[in-house]
């Protein structure tokens, strides 16, 4: 008889390892730090190292995003409210990549912050979905598969936040011209 620990490794290898880059973009759409993410990578793939000889091989991004959401809401309540943040971070942020014109600065900064506030101004549904199809390069499904949503929510909500975020970028603009913000 075949070593169940071999059989159990060769599925791993052949259904769960190609997914890993997946996993952890999808991760840091979840919870927006490194850290987190790959903690919740980790926690993702002992999940299914445990249970990936009961997968029967159909759609293994689709079951690894399963178990991914299901280990975020654990970690979610386990999880304490984080008292202070590190400045230090917002500092390393704020210093430009590049040798930049003032004009430059300004420009780049005011149009990351109107961005920034045009995203953040979303509901957290709709960041999240911007986040996985936009950032991460998810399908639609694959987004609804994370989300434990249907596919024409994912659509409907994508459509609402770009259409949200469009219509903050102008008015953001025409406030800027009128010598505004």
């Amino acid at each position: 008889m075949a070593d169940p620990d071999a059989h159990q490794q060769r599925m791993f290898a052949q259904y769960v390892l190609p997914e890993v880059e997946v996993l952890l973009r999808v991760a840091m759409s979840l919870t927006t730090q490194r850290a987190d993410a790959e903690d919740l990578v980790q926690d993702t793939l002992l999940r299914a190292y445990r249970a990936v000889g009961r997968f029967d091989g159909r759609h293994p991004r689709a079951w690894l995003l399963t178990i991914m959401r299901h280990a975020e809401v654990s970690r979610r309540r386990q999880r304490r409210p984080r008292l202070l943040d590190d400045p230090d971070t917002e500092l390393e942020r704020l210093v430009p990549a590049r040798d930049a014109t003032p004009e430059e600065l300004v420009v780049d900064t005011t149009f990351d912050e109107a961005v920034d506030a045009a995203f953040t101004a979303l509901p957290l549904r709709d960041q999240q979905v911007v986040r996985l199809v936009h950032v991460d390069g998810l399908s639609y499904a694959e987004a609804a598969q994370v989300l434990d949503v249907p596919k024409g929510t994912v659509m409907s909500r994508l459509h609402r936040a770009r259409k949200r975020i469009r219509n903050q970028l102008l008015d953001a603009g025409a406030e800027s011209e009128r010598g505004g913000a």
